[in-house]
């Protein structure tokens, strides 16, 4: 998730060429190039903007482009609410992937040229406070007797607060929660590798350079371990949104625009690989191989627009509302929206299409609330007290 800050300081909420990977440490200029005057980064809104589209198509899939636990809600499968759209809602999914090219550019931006306590703090105070409250609120849901899904046992819940569920093997309380989980090794892969040692040009081209590689060798090796730590299968949307950023600082930088053209390719495969299947009349979805690449491609473009300063138009303030919004909505969309969509169609008698729709506005209105009473109060008290030396 899907967590990508605008503003460069403190505040998270927001801002093909060959296919080849950069050349070797020795085969670099031995120097940067010369760089224009350091600018201070303005707010990127119309990343704001794409971080809600990426949002509300993980929702559109998580309530009429699967099967599972949101049948319940419904009474029937959403193949059956949907029968015209519940295919383009199967493409939902890959919204996570397009958060994950955002991460990647938008962590890079926050981490260039800051200390690696500020870079945790800031990191920290942006993805806890909301997470909490959503852990204690649907935990607090599901427990209520009228409510038809299983709640984590205490124990369980009590390990979800650490973030650390998914290597544990402890069931999760937030379905989204895996995501997170790539998030976090993202973060620690950068913070190690360029802003313990300090964010240059340089540095950051190795690493995406040295990840790529790694990556790969750890898909061809099969090892449990270094799948674990350098993921392949997510890698290239992170590369390729660290990339991104390299061109927002120099749009004429052909080492960042092969990282993106080789990360573009490789994503593609990852996606078409777990997503695609042969048609089948019994399965829910049958996505197109096209249809998913168009679906990744969509991530970079969108990105390398903002990167390249081609929505710079789209500098509208509700979207900045928008950006601070996804997050918490993220977070509680899927289950509680369970919980939302049999209380509107079932108990209500709503029709499905108008039911999404409800679902979604209250799901945003439920953000809207946690935000501002808990992130807006939480985050900076948390980021001053991580980032205040002690002894």
């Amino acid at each position: 998730m899907i967590d990508t800050p605008a503003d460069t300081r403190e505040n998270p909420t927001g801002t093909v060429v060959r296919a080849e990977l950069p050349p070797a440490a020795e085969e670099l200029p031995p120097t940067d190039p010369p760089q224009p005057p350091k600018r201070r980064e303005t707010r990127l809104r119309a990343l704001d903007g794409l971080r809600l589209v990426a949002a509300l198509m993980v929702a559109a899939y998580h309530y009429g482009g699967r099967d599972g636990d949101v049948v319940k809600a419904w009474g029937t499968s959403p193949r059956h609410q949907f029968p015209t759209l519940h295919t383009l809602f199967s493409y939902g999914c890959l919204g996570v992937q397009v958060f994950f090219v955002i991460s990647g550019f938008v962590i890079c931006m926050s981490g260039w040229g800051r200390p690696l306590r500020s870079f945790f703090a800031s990191r920290a105070s942006r993805l806890l406070p909301a997470y909490w409250a959503a852990i204690l609120i649907i935990t607090g849901v599901f427990a209520l007797p009228m409510v038809a899904y299983k709640a984590a046992a205490p124990s369980d819940v009590l390990v979800n607060l650490t973030m650390l569920q998914m290597p544990l093997g402890v069931d999760r309380v937030l379905g989204v929660c895996w995501t997170l989980w790539a998030e976090i090794r993202f973060y620690a892969l950068f913070a190690l590798c360029v802003v313990l040692p300090g964010a240059n040009r340089r540095r950051v081209i190795m690493f995406c350079a040295g990840w790529t590689l790694a990556a790969a060798i750890t898909q061809g090796a099969k090892s449990p371990l270094l799948d674990i730590v350098l993921m392949p299968e997510y890698a290239p949307y992170f590369i390729g949104g660290v990339g991104l950023y390299l061109v927002h600082r120099d749009r004429k930088d052909a080492y960042a625009w092969g990282i993106v053209a080789v990360s573009w390719l490789i994503g593609q495969h990852y996606a078409v690989a777990k997503l695609w299947h042969a048609p089948n009349d019994t399965a829910f979805s049958n996505r197109s191989a096209w249809g998913i690449i168009l679906v990744v491609t969509f991530g970079y473009v969108a990105v390398a627009a903002i990167a390249l300063g081609w929505l710079r138009w789209a500098n509208w303030r509700w979207l900045t509302v928008a950006g601070a919004l996804t997050y918490p909505f993220y977070l509680v969309h899927e289950h509680l929206g369970w919980v939302v969509i049999k209380a509107y169609h079932r108990t209500l008698g709503i029709p499905s299409y108008a039911t999404v729709v409800l679902t979604v506005f209250t799901m945003l209105l439920l953000a809207y609330v946690l935000n501002r009473v808990v992130e807006n109060r939480l985050t900076p008290k948390l980021r001053s007290l991580l980032s205040t030396p002690r002894g």
